[in-house]
């Protein structure tokens, strides 16, 4: 497909009333795994597994042309859209969202990082206005941090800063909204009712509410940031802890590569 293609399908996948289902990659083979398996359509790829793959922190602390570059060779790895967790845009997102879509990337997440809401507004619209100037239908879908830095603030006040911010993000162009922490049910709900249905995402974590639920309340997209990197290194620290014992390799065990 070509890229404005693979953007308008992007688009549509999150518009849809199904629930979209996105498992994060972080280079060329995990992005071949999982768009090889039955039923993925799209793929996201996750900022902070990308950085520890090359030796960096998370953070901003991998130089943005090796976060490019990589994410370009997933994009080029496969015909699915890719979405690309461009963390803050590392001090210019309009220039750094044009780089990724001239590498064939059609979404992004963009962090807010609780910056004062002119500039987090500012940066959303930089990155809608390089989406626009690339004339394709770029899904940004921005992300507040309200929850993930909410410290021991009062719960209700968390939730009036997201969907504040929120709107911000979609009156400024965003598609979507991003708001990551292990959320209940009654705080997805708001954040539907607030922001409308298929116009927010969330991430997956151990004790995320059950996808049927998320299904239900109106959610376009959970994806799993770094956490699908985590089950592979759980694997492979597992086995390596089995073959140190005298083991084997596990049963069932598939060559994907």
């Amino acid at each position: 497909m070509s890229i404005l293609d693979r953007a308008t399908e992007l688009q549509r996948l999150h518009s849809a009333p199904e629930l979209l289902l996105v498992v994060n990659v972080w280079d060329v083979i995990s992005a071949r795994v999982v768009a090889e398996t039955p039923g993925t359509t799209a793929l996201a790829t996750a900022s902070h597994s990308i950085a520890a793959s090359y030796g960096y922190p998370d953070g901003e602390q991998i130089p943005r042309d090796l976060m490019v570059e990589a994410c370009g060779r997933i994009a080029a790895a496969t015909e699915l859209p890719v979405s690309a967790d461009l963390e803050a845009g590392y001090g210019d997102p309009g220039g750094t969202v044009a780089r990724a879509i001239d590498v064939g990337v059609v979404g992004a997440n963009l962090e807010d990082q609780m910056k004062p809401l002119g500039e987090a507004v500012a940066a959303v619209e930089a990155a809608v206005a390089a989406g626009e100037a690339a004339g394709i239908p770029f899904q940004l879908n921005a992300r507040t941090d309200a929850f993930l830095r909410a410290g021991d603030r009062d719960p209700a006040d968390v939730l009036a800063d997201a969907i504040e911010r929120g709107r911000a993000f979609l009156d400024a162009g965003a598609a979507t909204v991003f708001a990551p922490g292990r959320l209940d049910e009654p705080t997805v709900a708001a954040l539907v009712e607030a922001l409308g249905p298929q116009r927010l995402t969330l991430i997956g974590v151990p004790g995320s509410l059950p996808l049927d639920t998320v299904q239900r309340l109106g959610v376009a997209r959970v994806s799993y940031g770094p956490w699908s990197q985590n089950v592979a290194l759980t694997a492979l620290a597992e086995l390596t802890e089995s073959v140190l014992a005298g083991g084997a390799l596990p049963e069932g065990t598939r060559k994907l590569n």
